[in-house]
């Protein structure tokens, strides 16, 4: 059977449709074979680009490798169909406020909430690394991201402004742009205090009285200190290394950044208690507390009271090598320049042959001598009287404060263990002296405390004859004077107990500071500040002493005006 013949040829036919396809339809483009141009043959159908895609390669041809960095750096915008977009946008944040609304949400900062002085450590996460303060409610968060703890506090509380604890720059979240207004100046300057040089100076000069913000007088120096628990014994030592001019000096003038946290903690405790600006009278040693009973292992901590003369000990032996302080070579960090003295120790043993009348005799055969340094002298009282004389006179027993230091005039030996010593201090002297009172002893069984008054002057104690002559070092027979620049005194009270005793003795501690610009004196106890006598300072049971050497009289030879008796 023959094929059907067509009717028409089909090279007739010019507009004849195409069979229907059996893909699916593309209604707004139509499939077409591009013609290879200088290339090799085409292996199939390619789609033609798009007339707005034609225009962009064209644009970018020019410089395809900078079209690439564009790409990198995110510059340029993909094509992102509605469909691809995710369900929550990524939040906007600013770089900077926006024209008329620089200072948005500044007046929601409340000062009177804020505390600086507790350690940084977010609330959260209780983390120290990067923590922002919130300027509304004084709490303590980290990061500023958009996932971090104080994003999440600004959207849920509504509070907007922080301030970063290292770099004391302010920002406003969630938009995350820097507050640069003039008006968080004394916000950045309480975080960190930080006064010239020129302003040190001054300190000891120039008397100065300053407000708080609730209106309140104080004097910068002389504030209150936090006692949490029972840290009243850390309080009286830092307030009394505070009004140390050339330790005070050192640590509120030099940039401690690089050195160990016990170095940079209680240099901003002490630029705290000298802060002239500051927001409240009293301060919190939290923040140096938390390092030392960390350094410390525990042994001071803010729960349990120690011996003040122990954590004085400790503290500056730590704080010595924390500002670069070498173990063996003397002299070598600020602390040892202050205190550290020379004090040479005769001993010799005590024989059986010795009567009981020279048993502390001295023989010239067999003496050993040992050049030692010290930072602490340590001061014995007499045995208190067992009981009172016809006239009860003896009801507080006192002492003068140069007859406990003859123990350092190199001609009274004493007992010690096995061995009678005698002890002298050697040329030249510290600029501060420390003297440690020693009134409490040990046994097995009970702890006793001697109630002992010492009496002293507030001005000119002649040291000299505790001293070593040495004329290469001081002219011999000329006075060295020192004057009180702080006293620690202990106070027993009586608290009631539901033990078997009954009633037990809880100690308390204070610390009398003397202001060098009135010539004045004021007690310290915690909180309370208030005005002291100087010629009744000696009532009180001195426990630590810090005597400051007279400037401008090397050789004594100035008059020595003021000088009191014991």
């Amino acid at each position: 059977m023959s094929k059907r013949q067509a009717l028409e040829p089909l090279e007739d036919v010019l507009d004849a449709p195409s069979p229907a396809s059996k893909r699916a339809r593309v209604d707004d483009e139509e499939m077409q074979t591009p013609e290879s141009l200088n290339g090799p043959p085409n292996n199939g159908h390619l789609m033609s680009p798009r007339l707005e895609d034609r225009e962009r390669i064209d644009i970018l041809g020019a410089d395809r490798e900078e079209h690439e960095e564009l790409e990198e750096a995110g510059a340029l915008e993909e094509d992102v169909d509605e469909d691809d977009e995710p369900a929550l946008a990524q939040p906007t944040r600013q770089k900077a406020p926006e024209a008329g609304y620089t200072d948005l949400y500044l007046d929601t900062i409340d000062r009177k909430v804020l505390d600086f002085d507790f350690e940084k450590l977010c609330s959260v996460t209780l983390s120290n690394i990067n923590v922002y303060a919130c300027l509304v409610c004084g709490k303590y968060f980290q990061g500023r991201g958009p996932k971090s703890q104080a994003y999440f506090h600004a959207l849920d509380e509504n509070h907007h402004v922080y301030v970063n604890m290292e770099t004391k720059k302010v920002y406003v979240l969630p938009e995350g742009y820097e507050v640069t207004s003039k008006s968080l100046d004394d916000i950045k300057f309480v975080v960190d205090p930080r006064l010239s040089k020129t302003e040190v100076a001054r300190l000891d000069k120039e008397p100065k009285v300053s407000w708080d913000l609730s209106n309140r007088e104080y004097i910068p120096g002389f504030v209150g200190m936090n006692n949490i628990k029972a840290n009243d014994y850390f309080n009286v030592v830092i307030q009394a290394l505070a009004h140390v001019a050339p330790l005070r000096n050192y640590f509120m003038l030099e940039d401690l950044s690089s050195r160990p946290q016990l170095a940079q903690r209680f240099s901003t405790l002490v630029r705290k208690i000298w802060n002239p600006r500051a927001f409240k009278t009293h301060v919190s040693p939290h923040e140096l507390l938390q390092e030392i009973a960390l350094r410390s292992s525990k042994r001071f901590t803010l729960t349990d009271q120690s011996d003040p003369v122990d954590f004085l000990s400790w503290f500056l032996n730590n704080l010595h090598l924390a500002v670069g302080g070498s173990k063996t070579k003397p002299g070598s960090s600020i602390v040892q320049k202050v205190f550290q003295g020379t004090l040479k120790i005769e001993s010799q043993e005590i024989t059986a042959r010795a009567d009981a009348g020279d048993r502390l005799r001295f023989e010239d055969a067999a003496v050993k001598t040992d050049i030692m340094r010290f930072m602490i002298l340590t001061l014995d009282l007499p045995p208190a009287p067992l009981f009172q004389d016809a006239l009860e006179k003896n009801i507080i027993p006192q002492v003068p404060l140069t007859t406990i230091l003859n123990k350092y005039d190199g001609v009274r030996p004493q007992e010690k263990m096995k061995n009678r010593v005698r002890y002298r201090l050697l040329h030249p002297l510290p600029p501060y002296l420390l003297f440690h009172i020693k009134r409490f002893s040990k046994n097995k069984f009970v702890s006793e405390r001697n109630p002992t008054i010492v009496t002293f002057p507030v001005q000119s104690l002649d040291m000299s004859p505790y001293v070593e002559p040495n004329p290469r070092e001081y002219p011999p027979g000329e006075p060295i004077w020192y004057d009180l620049a702080a006293n620690i005194t202990h106070e027993a009270v009586k608290r009631k107990d539901d033990s078997v005793e009954g009633e037990q003795e809880m100690k308390v501690w204070r610390v009398q500071l003397k202001d060098r610009s009135r010539d004045e004196w004021y007690g310290i106890q915690d909180l309370f500040v208030e005005k002291e006598r100087g010629e009744t300072l000696f009532t009180k049971e001195s426990y630590v002493q810090v005597w400051e050497r007279r400037k401008g009289m090397p050789n004594g030879s100035a008059n020595a005006k003021g000088k009191g008796r014991a």
